[in-house]
Order: structure tokens, then sequence, then C-alpha cells
């Protein structure tokens, strides 16, 4: 998608990786469509074995799209059973970037990113943190933790550092 195109149309591009954790070899190949269906092109995945889940299957790829690109990807493919990903998508001028982790146990957590990859939380969801804990209801660092995804991220670490040095792929999406 061109700047020019940006512009006159009104949409604005913004870009992201997508990381495929971990995936059974007979699902690859939905996930290559789903993501097509979603950037408009035809996609084909370098997939790599996932060692740290014998017969599981890793990949990642860039991409340029539009804003919202990122939600697209995570709805299209939340849900599905022995899938873990990670899709990120930059802030523009005109939106804030976005972070969207997906575990089969623990479905899909999304954040909002600042300009440095920073989850930024809202102040709504801070306060109604701090009230929990005020009421006793749980403490503030464990709502914290659920605000910054952390039941994610432990999932998914190990799965991260077993794709140390995996081939990365520039897609861009059609509009």
């Amino acid at each position: 998608m061109s700047t020019t195109n940006n512009r006159t149309t009104g949409v604005s591009a913004t870009r992201g990786m997508f990381y495929v954790h971990s995936a059974p070899s007979a699902l690859c190949p939905h996930v290559e469509w789903a993501l097509g269906g979603v950037l408009g092109v035809a996609v084909n995945l370098e997939w790599t074995p996932q060692p740290a889940q014998a017969g599981t299957y890793r990949a990642e790829f860039s991409w340029t799209g539009s804003v919202g690109t990122a939600a697209a990807v995570a709805s299209a493919l939340r849900g599905w059973n022995h899938l873990r990903f990670e899709i990120t998508e930059e802030p523009t001028a005109g939106a804030e970037g976005a972070r969207y982790s997906y575990t089969p146990e623990l479905g899909i957590f999304h954040a909002v990113t600042g300009l440095h990859g920073d989850i930024m939380i809202p102040e709504d969801r801070l306060k109604a943190a701090v009230v929990k804990a005020a009421l006793g209801d749980t403490t503030l660092p464990i709502e914290i933790d659920k605000l910054l995804g952390k039941q994610w991220d432990d999932e998914l670490e190990t799965f991260r550092y077993a794709g140390d040095g995996a081939p990365v792929r520039w897609l861009h999406q059609v509009v």
C-alpha cells in the first residue's frame, strides 16, 4: 500500500510483526489462508520446527497495512485450538499501537501500546484495579499483572526464545 494511496483514501498505514509461536503442521496452511484473507494477498510463510513443543511449527513476518490490521488478524485466528500467536501494530499519528497475544488455554489478550512498544493502561482500568485491591478482592500486584498480560507472557516466553534466529518475511496489505 503506497503513501499516496493512503492520503487520497484517508486510510492510515502502519506496520507490525506477526509471530506464530506454535501450530501443528495440519493447521499451518489454514493460518496462511486466514492471513491472506485479512491482508488481501496470498500468504506463504516459511515454517520452521518449534523446539519448545514437538510436532509444531513456527513462523514470523513483518507486515504493512491499514490501522486495525492486527485486530483483524487476531479476530480471524482467535479460538483456534493448538495455535499460539502474537501480533503487534505500531502506533500512527492518528491511532495508538496494539499488541494481541493468544494461547488456547488463556484465549486472547489485547493491550494498547505506545511509541516504544510499552503497554499503555487506560486510566479507568487502573482505577478499577485499585478499587478491587482496596476492597480486598485481590492485591494490586495481581491486578497489575492482569493488566500487563503477565499470564500470556509467562506461557509464551518459552516459545519466544525457541524461535530466536527464525526468518522474517515482509508482507504488504492490498487495499
